[in-house]
């Protein structure tokens, strides 16, 4: 890794010391820090303050004080340095363009070849593959995961260091004049272009426009690699004037190229392609079916013959190409444990961002590394576990299992429980289920080991429908919402209702480490399954029951008081303990008519407020009856005027500070003047929009597996009530979802559709309570194929229209029995 000197680092970026010596070179700097919650080691990082548009790092300085880091790249002056005594600052105008540019400082070191791969799709499996394939010839250092913005190129080339000979970086832009600052990082020597398709197009003029900005990735390569049949790309580079000169390495289907594809034959699991490389045949299989996936192997396949390795070496590599998670995947294990599959890859950056993930898991105290050999690292052996060692322990991780020959060498460097295998197979046959007993597990594998087996030994077996959440879009969605806010207004995340059929504790896990304020809850039950699983947010209960109130204070949780009776047996309660000041939220009823104090009862509650009450009132509220509906707005204003005078009251007479809330996820889109202390999000969190569903992303995919192809016979008919009826020879799928799963009756018979292997096909006969057919005639689908029942192609708006009804009855009705996925990049 590089090691420069805080000097070094100003020299570069032309930064001027606001405190701190220019002239300490004992502070050897290797790690390049954007996130305050992920740092490899605190005293040898520098922490680069970016202010992005939801979140600025000049916010988190002291954090990262407090977590041991004493170098910063800021771009603010006026910082109160008392609070960082012994701490190195350096000012510059633009901290992204400081990290840029020391990162393209650091790449003009090397001179051994680097790919740089652009694109609308496939980058990254494209950048992987190549890894695979080159892995056994080169040492190769290439981006983690999908590290391909203005802040993930940096990071990536940072990560180049003289053991490696070979680079593979991606690169991905969504405005006008991005790439040629990525381009000056990565300074690729040969290029690939994928294909294009719409994303980001809002921001460019055409799609030659996007094509023509991408190329600026290739200004200084020798050679670029594409595919001729991508017409648009073709006649871009043609006629570039930046590309002149350049050796155009080509593969088609149905043009004259350099790679002539002579067939595709698709077998039930894999795929055989042959071709032509300059008047040489050529054959390769791959372990995939799907057009993406054949099309970027065949971008592999090329570059491989451009850089002259030998077809006996791309047959066998290209034949054992792996499936690429780009995600972290977490679900509930055996024995109440939870399971982080990482299996991906291994490498210290990707380590790291995994073990802050397994720190997240507040619902376990012990937490368990399962961790292979990190295999074409570059790096001595000591070296590079003494490294793993020190993440470990400032990860505070309790027990490791290795696996491997390497880090069973390297044994003693690891001070805590500890226990190392020679391989997987060695590791399954000597453990069993009662080896892991509530904790969270954290399996971190290089593919060779196949970390699935371990994976497929310890996750909780379900059926095959499973609900999978994205924690990052829900991240996105949260921050879209942040971005509404004024800067000293509170969350409160609405986690009720098993968080809106999404989960409990893992949501909440999240939703903590990112910084909410309060978590809401319908039922003391809910809160207290929060605070078992570690969950230290105050809670508030939206409809505190009698019988709850002494579990509620066991657990400090917070009560909705809606009327006198809960008032007065709530501080009943209260006052048997002996405690004071316990904290409660007041509900006003403004014009919604359902739970909270009339207008008319503001008087005497005042009254009993300050009468010897036991209780502190932390929070005064109201909801909104239509504030998603814009021909309401003079209702939803005079609710909040209403409770804007009536809170008054509250407070002026209490004689302290109250916080104040109304908005909910549509009121903060549209009523950003009412914000009041505090806003209530919840369906906005799980990506519902009122006035711009593409602004948000969605966070749920509910997906199934074909389990039987059959064909239908004229005149036959399906399922109960034989309401499905063959009008002509037809093919159906059965698809293991039903009623039971929270798939509506009332989709049956053609009313919904799902998507599988890119078509949509609609549901026939009536829906049962564990399964349902689809009809698939002409359509290319085989059974063990995905099945999307709602998600990105098939929204659940989309699903509550046709039922009509609401997003939220969809999310809530999925079963318990459907088990949840959990993934983060």
């Amino acid at each position: 890794m590089p090691a420069l000197t805080i000097f070094d680092f100003a020299k570069v970026t032309g930064g001027s010391f606001l405190k701190g010596s220019e002239n300490d070179s004992s502070t050897r700097i290797k790690e390049l820090v954007v996130d305050s919650r992920k740092i490899f080691s605190p005293a040898e990082s520098v922490f680069i303050a970016i202010p992005g548009e939801r979140h600025d790092g000049h916010d988190y300085l002291d954090d990262l004080w407090e977590n041991g880091v004493r170098n910063f790249i800021v771009s603010r002056s006026a910082l109160n340095f008392d609070r960082y005594p012994g701490g190195n600052f350096i000012l510059v105008p633009n901290t992204l363009g400081a990290m840029q540019q020391l990162a393209a400082h650091h790449r003009n070191k090397f001179d051994f070849p680097v790919v740089g791969i652009t694109g609308s799709n496939g980058k990254t499996i494209i950048k992987e593959w190549v890894y695979h394939v080159l892995g056994d010839i080169y040492s190769v250092v290439r981006s983690p995961k999908s590290y391909n913005s203005q802040v993930g190129v940096p990071l990536s080339v940072w990560e180049m260091h003289s053991d490696y000979n070979f680079g593979v970086f991606e690169a991905g832009i969504s405005q006008p004049g991005e790439m040629i600052r990525l381009q000056n990082i990565i300074q690729p020597d040969i290029g690939v272009f994928t294909n294009i398709g719409s994303a980001h197009q809002e921001n460019f003029k055409s799609l030659e426009h996007k094509i023509r900005e991408k190329l600026q990735l290739f200004e200084e390569s020798k050679t670029i690699i594409y595919c001729k049949d991508h017409e648009e790309i073709d006649r871009e580079i043609r006629n570039h004037d930046i590309l002149k000169n350049k050796q155009l390495i080509s593969w088609s289907e149905d043009y004259k190229a350099d790679l002539v594809i002579e067939s595709i034959q698709k077998k039930d699991h894999s795929t055989e392609i042959t071709g032509y490389y300059k008047e040489q045949y050529g054959h390769i299989t791959i372990p995939f079916i799907d057009k993406g996936s054949i099309e970027n192997a065949i971008h592999v396949w090329l570059l491989m013959l451009y850089l002259g390795v030998d077809n006996e070496t791309i047959e066998e590599k290209m034949h054992d190409l792996p499936v690429i998670a780009m995600r972290l995947e977490m679900k509930k294990a055996i024995n109440n444990c939870t399971l982080i599959n990482d299996s991906y890859n291994s490498d210290l950056r990707s380590l790291n961002i995994a073990l802050n993930m397994l720190n997240q898991q507040n619902q376990h105290n012990k937490k368990t590394l399962v961790i292979s050999d990190i295999l074409q690292s570059g790096r001595d052996d000591e070296d590079l576990y003494r490294e793993v060692a020190d993440l470990i322990q400032n990860n505070q991780i309790d027990r490791l299992f290795g696996i491997g020959s390497s880090i069973s060498a390297n044994a003693e460097v690891f001070e805590l429980e500890k226990e190392f295998f020679t391989s997987t197979e060695e590791f399954l046959s000597e453990l069993s289920a009662k080896t892991f007993r509530n904790e969270a597990i954290l399996l971190k594998g290089s593919r060779n080991f196949h970390f699935e087996k371990i994976s497929h030994f310890l996750e909780q077996k379900m059926h095959q429908t499973v609900l999978e959440i994205d924690l990052d879009a829900m991240m996105d969605n949260l921050n879209y919402f942040r971005d509404k806010l004024q800067g000293d207004t509170r969350i409160m995340a609405m986690v009720k209702a098993f968080s809106y059929g999404s989960g409990t504790y893992e949501i909440a896990n999240m939703l903590q480490y990112h910084r909410v304020d309060y978590l809401g809850v319908a039922f003391a039950d809910e809160g207290v399954t929060l605070r078992e699983a570690g969950i230290t947010l105050p809670i508030v209960v939206m409809n505190p029951e009698e019988e709850s109130f002494e579990l509620m204070m066991d657990y400090e949780l917070e009560p909705e008081i809606y009327n006198f009776r809960v008032l007065h047996k709530f501080n009943q309660v209260v006052a048997t303990t002996g405690k004071e000041q316990y904290p409660v939220h007041l509900k006003l009823d403004t014009g919604m008519n359902r739970l909270g104090f009339k207008p008319k009862e503001i008087e005497e509650l005042i009254q009993v407020l300050t009468n010897k009450s036991h209780l502190k009132v932390c929070s005064i509220f109201s909801h909104l009856a239509a504030a998603d509906e814009p021909e309401q707005d003079e209702f939803t204003q005079a609710q909040i005027d209403r409770f804007d005078n009536e809170s008054k009251r509250i407070i002026q007479a209490l004689g302290y500070s109250v916080w104040r809330h109304i908005l909910n996820s549509a009121g903060i889109e549209r009523f950003p003047d009412a914000q009041f202390d505090m806003v209530r999000l919840g369906i906005g969190l799980y990506g519902i929009s009122a006035i711009d569903q593409n602004q948000l992303t969605n966070i749920s995919t509910l997906k199934s597996t074909v389990t039987q192809v059959k064909h239908v016979v004229k005149g036959e008919t399906i399922g109960y009530g034989r309401t499905g009826k063959a009008e002509e020879n037809i093919t159906i799928a059965i698809v293991p979802v039903g009623y039971a799963d929270g798939l509506n009756r009332a989709l049956s018979d053609g009313v919904g559709r799902f998507w599988i292997n890119g078509y949509f096909v609609p549901i026939i006969g009536t829906i049962c309570m564990d399964m349902c057919m689809v009809n698939i005639t002409g359509c290319d689908i085989h059974e063990g194929d995905e099945v999307v029942v709602f998600g990105e192609q098939i929204p659940v708006t989309e699903i509550a229209e046709k039922l009509g009804t609401i997003p939220y009855e969809v999310f809530t009705g999925v079963s318990s029995r459907v088990k949840r996925v959990y993934f983060q990049e």
